[in-house]
């Protein structure tokens, strides 16, 4: 780390470029946010307020997951690693602290003055970066004036949603901001765009999939320990963890068999995929909780039907599987039967919870999806790695 320099845009074509030590420590204080939303997110499911849970979970992560992709696209572009940029980055980190901390008020009470908080502190950190990238990148100026601005104007209609909103419109008040700040980086990339890399900025959202099923597996694995310490190893649980552990294995399976640095060779690509993840980590972060709504069901704790209790395994796993034949499977056009599978999994997948054993057939199903585009893509040499549409 060298002395304070200006900030220069990154080479878009660097060769090798790598998540660097700070990137990951950033991610894995995001994690922490987003594994207390999950488990307001289980604990409200588990108690039936099935609606509350959702709608506190999906507000929740919204401000998680933009926080952590502004900082991730920006990083792309414009990493300088010095001292400055080192403590701003941490200062971000700390905002994502406090947010996790307003979390469990945000869902119980409807209490946003903390997490609000938090994303104060996150976005203006932000902001101050932007403004020192105008400084710096005389070429990329007009574009990260517009970046700064955006940013600070949005939290200016958070602090008017927080002050002077009823509480009983935040729900409809969070979409208008929530809108404000997607519409952020469409307006300012008009300008010009930003230098991201894109094997930089797809190894970046693949780490953060990385960690959030590595949450995953350690939540449902907490989860099952406890049940068994209380009750015994009883074989539903045998049961429930092995599907468990095979649904997240085929999740990891599906999301990184295709490629996804080659689909964003612009911003008419890269926007739509970096938005449409916020489904895709979403799901990712709601399964540890349906699995953990599971594990309730059989100690008597959940006041879910069994139907409901299958459906919060279900619903994320069929969101999960969508999107990323959305995203990251249907653009490199491996094939008619390619997409039969995908969409015949995520359908077999919603019927799951109509049967007696949900999580193990998502799991045989899901397991049985990764086989099958395994043969499809490579039995056709033709199709198996074709550049995607430009």
């Amino acid at each position: 780390m060298n002395g304070l320099r200006p900030m220069r845009p990154r080479d878009t074509t660097e060769p090798h470029r790598v998540a660097t030590p700070l990137e990951l420590f950033f991610d894995l204080c995001f994690v922490v946010a987003v594994s207390f939303a999950g488990s307001q997110l289980h604990h409200a499911l588990s108690e039936a307020h099935v609606g509350l849970g959702l709608s506190g979970y999906l507000t929740c992560f919204f401000a998680i997951w933009w926080a952590w992709m502004n900082y991730t696209w920006f990083a792309s572009a414009y990493d300088v690693d010095d001292w400055w940029y080192r403590v701003t980055t941490l200062v971000q980190m700390s905002g994502v602290l406090v947010l996790a901390a307003g979390v469990p008020r945000a869902f119980t009470e409807g209490d946003i003055t903390l997490f609000w908080l938090g994303y104060l502190i996150m976005r203006l950190a932000m902001a101050s970066q932007w403004l020192r990238a105008a400084a710096g990148h005389p070429e990329g100026r007009r574009t990260a004036l517009r970046y700064a601005a955006g940013i600070c104007g949005a939290q200016v209609a958070w602090a008017i949603l927080l002050l002077f909103v009823p509480r009983e419109w935040l729900l409809a008040g969070f979409v208008v901001c929530a809108l404000i700040e997607l519409a952020v980086p469409v307006w300012a990339e008009s300008a010009g765009r930003t230098p991201w890399h894109a094997h930089h900025i797809a190894e970046r959202y693949g780490l953060f999939t990385l960690i959030m099923m590595g949450e995953n597996i350690l939540a449902a694995t907490i989860a099952v320990q406890e049940a068994g310490s209380e009750r015994g190893i009883e074989p539903g649980l045998i049961l429930l963890s092995v599907s468990a552990l095979v649904i997240v294995f085929a999740l990891w399976w599906i999301y990184f068999a295709p490629s996804a640095a080659e689909l964003l060779t612009s911003n008419r690509q890269a926007i739509p995929w970096g938005y449409g993840h916020f489904l895709i980590f979403a799901a990712v972060g709601a399964v540890s909780s349906g699995v953990e709504v599971a594990v309730d069901q059989l100690t008597g704790k959940a006041h879910l039907s069994p139907v409901g209790v299958g459906y919060a395994i279900a619903v994320p796993v069929a969101v999960f599987l969508f999107m990323v034949w959305l995203l990251h499977v249907r653009p490199h056009r491996y094939g008619p039967a390619d997409t039969a599978a995908f969409l015949g999994a995520t359908l077999l997948v919603l019927l799951a919870p109509l049967t007696p054993e949900a999580a193990p057939v998502i799991a045989v199903v899901t397991a049985a999806l990764v086989v099958i585009t395994e043969v499809t893509r490579k039995s056709d040499p033709r199709r198996y790695g074709k550049r995607p549409r430009p």
